[in-house]
C-alpha cells in the first residue's frame, strides 16, 4: 500500500534531480525526492565541486612555486596533501548541507533510500535496514545519473587502479600516476596530481587530449602540459595492467603497433561514466532504452505515461548544468507551462585544467563539415594587456562565423578563467548576435573577456591589438 502520496517524485538529488524538485515545488506540487547516499549526488558530493577545491589547492601551490614572478620570496612550500583532501572534503559537504537547507524552504521530503518505479505512479525506496517503502505520484523523474565506466581488460580495484571518485580521497599522495582518458576528469587529475609533485603519464586513445574540444585547443594543451612535465600518449591504449607486485605495470600500445611498460603506483581510469539504471524499474516498466540510455522526448517524457529522465542517463552531453536545464523543462512541462526545448547545440562545456578549457557550438572541422563557409578568427592572450599583468598569457580564444549570413558558430578558449568568459558567447548565440554587434559592443579593458571582442573583430579583420 502507499504511505504517502505526491505530485512528484524525483529519483535521484543531483544537479538535476534537486534542481528539478525546487523547480517542481516552486511551481506548487508536493515533492518528495529519493536519495541513497548524500543530497546533491555524484556531482557535489564526488565531482564538480570538490575537485575544483583540490584544483584551487594546486592552484595556490603553483603561484607560491612562481611567487618570485611576482616580486615576492616564499620559501619552503610543501604540500600537506592530506589537508588538501579533507578540504575538498569539507567544501562538498558544505555544499550539501545546503541543499538541505533549500529543501527545507522549499518543503521538500527526502526519501532515503534506493527508489524503484515498482507500478504506474509508484515508487519503493529501500533504506540500508533492508525495509521498504512504497509512495504514491503523479509524476516520477528518473534522475539516477552515472558512475565510472569500466574498461571489460582494467578493472577498477580501488587500491592500484582507481577511479575518480577514489582519485579525490585517496590516503597518500601517489609518486608516479598513469591517467587512462584525456577528457575532463583525465586532463584535470593529471594537472592536480602533477602540480603536487606527481609524476604523471596521460594515455589516450584518440590522436588529441580533449579530443571533443577544437583541436588547435587540444594541442594547444597538450603543448602546456608536456613544458610542464606530464608525459603524453596519443593514439595509444592500455592494453592491460598486473597489480601482482607493489605497484602496476602498465603496458601500452600504439596505433602504429609499438609496445611500452609503463611502472607506476596507482592507475587512473578516466574513460568515461557508465549510467546508473540498474535496479530502478526499467525492465518491469518496460522503459524503452537505446545504447542503455533512456529514450525521452524533448520535454524527458519516457514511452510510460507519467515517467520521465534526465540527466546522465539520456542522450546528450553528461554535464551538471545540462541536467539541471533538463530538470527544469521537464517540471515546467509538467507543471502545465510552455518551456522552451533545450537547444543542445548551444550548450557550454568546461575543463577546469590549468589553463582553463572552455568551449560552445561547432569546432571550426564540424562546421566546414556540416557545409558552412566560414570566418575564424582567433586573439592569443599574449596580446592581452590583462593577461599578461596576471602573468597567465598561454592560449587564445577562437571564434568561428558562418561568412554567408554572419551566424555565430562556435567559440573555444584556452587560458586563465575562459570557464567564466564562455557564457558571454552562449548568451550571444541564444540573441542570435552578429559578429558586428559583439564587436560594436564595448568591452572593459583591461580584462580576459576583452579577448572574445578581439577574436571576433579578427574573423572581420577589424582587429586593432594584432
Amino acid at each position: 500500500m502507499a504511505e504517502k502520496n505526491y505530485d512528484l517524485i524525483v529519483i535521484g538529488s543531483g544537479p538535476g534531480g534537486y534542481v528539478a524538485a525546487i523547480r517542481a515545488s516552486q511551481l506548487g506540487m508536493k515533492v518528495g525526492v529519493v536519495e541513497k547516499a548524500e543530497l546533491g549526488g555524484i556531482c557535489l558530493n564526488w565531482g564538480c565541486i570538490p575537485t575544483k577545491a583540490l584544483l584551487k589547492s594546486a592552484q595556490v601551490f603553483e603561484y607560491i612555486q612562481h611567487a618570485k614572478d611576482y616580486g615576492i620570496d616564499v620559501k619552503d612550500a610543501k604540500v600537506d596533501f592530506a589537508s588538501m583532501i579533507k578540504r575538498s572534503r569539507n567544501t562538498a559537504a558544505k555544499m550539501s548541507k545546503g541543499i538541505q537547507f533549500l529543501f527545507k524552504k522549499n518543503k521538500i521530503d527526502t526519501l532515503v533510500g534506493h527508489g524503484k518505479i515498482v507500478a504506474k505512479g509508484q515508487v519503493e525506496v529501500a533504506g540500508e535496514d533492508g525495509k521498504k517503502n512504497t509512495y504514491q505520484a503523479k509524476h516520477i523523474i528518473l534522475a539516477t545519473g552515472g558512475r565510472s565506466r569500466e574498461l571489460p581488460n582494467i578493472k577498477i580495484d580501488n587500491e592500484k587502479i582507481i577511479g575518480y571518485r577514489k582519485a579525490m580521497v585517496l590516503d597518500k599522495q601517489p609518486k608516479t600516476m598513469v591517467v587512462i582518458g584525456s577528457g575532463a576528469i583525465g586532463v584535470e587529475f593529471a594537472y592536480f596530481y602533477k602540480t603536487i609533485g606527481t609524476e604523471v603519464t596521460v594515455v589516450e586513445y584518440m590522436p588529441n587530449i580533449l579530443p571533443i574540444e577544437d583541436e588547435e585547443v587540444s594541442k594547444q594543451l597538450e603543448k602546456i602540459y608536456k613544458k610542464e612535465g606530464i608525459k603524453i600518449m596519443t593514439d595509444s591504449e592500455v592494453t592491460s595492467v598486473d597489480t601482482k607486485g607493489k605497484g602496476c605495470k602498465v603496458m601500452v600500445k600504439s596505433k602504429k603497433g609499438e609496445e611500452s611498460t609503463i611502472e607506476c603506483d596507482i592507475v587512473l581510469s578516466a574513460v568515461g561514466i557508465a549510467t546508473n539504471l540498474e535496479n530502478v524499474g526499467i525492465e518491469e516498466m518496460k522503459i524503452k532504452l537505446n545504447k542503455n540510455l533512456v529514450e525521452v522526448d524533448e520535454y524527458y517524457r519516457t514511452n510510460v505515461e507519467g515517467v520521465y529522465a534526465i540527466g546522465d542517463i539520456v542522450k546528450g552531453p553528461a554535464l551538471a548544468h545540462v541536467a539541471s536545464a533538463e530538470g527544469i523543462v521537464c517540471v515546467e512541462k509538467i507543471a502545465g507551462l510552455q518551456p522552451e526545448p533545450i537547444d543542445y547545440t548551444n550548450l557550454p562545456g568546461c575543463t577546469y585544467c590549468w589553463p582553463e578549457v572552455a568551449s560552445v557550438g561547432y569546432t571550426e572541422k564540424a562546421a566546414k563539415e556540416a557545409g558552412y563557409e566560414v570566418r575564424v578568427g582567433k586573439f592569443p592572450f599574449s596580446a592581452s594587456g590583462k593577461a599578461t599583468a596576471a602573468g597567465a598569457n598561454e592560449g587564445f580564444v577562437k571564434v568561428i562565423f558562418d561568412k554567408k549570413y554572419g551566424e555565430w558558430l562556435g567559440a573555444h578558449m584556452i587560458g586563465a578563467n575562459v570557464t567564466e568568459m564562455i557564457a558571454e558567447v552562449v548568451a550571444a548565440r541564444k540573441l542570435e548576435t552578429t559578429g558586428h554587434e559583439i564587436i560594436k559592443s564595448v568591452h572593459p579593458h583591461p580584462t580576459m573577456s576583452e579577448a572574445v571582442m578581439e577574436a571576433t573583430a579578427a574573423a572581420y579583420e577589424e582587429v586593432i591589438h594584432l
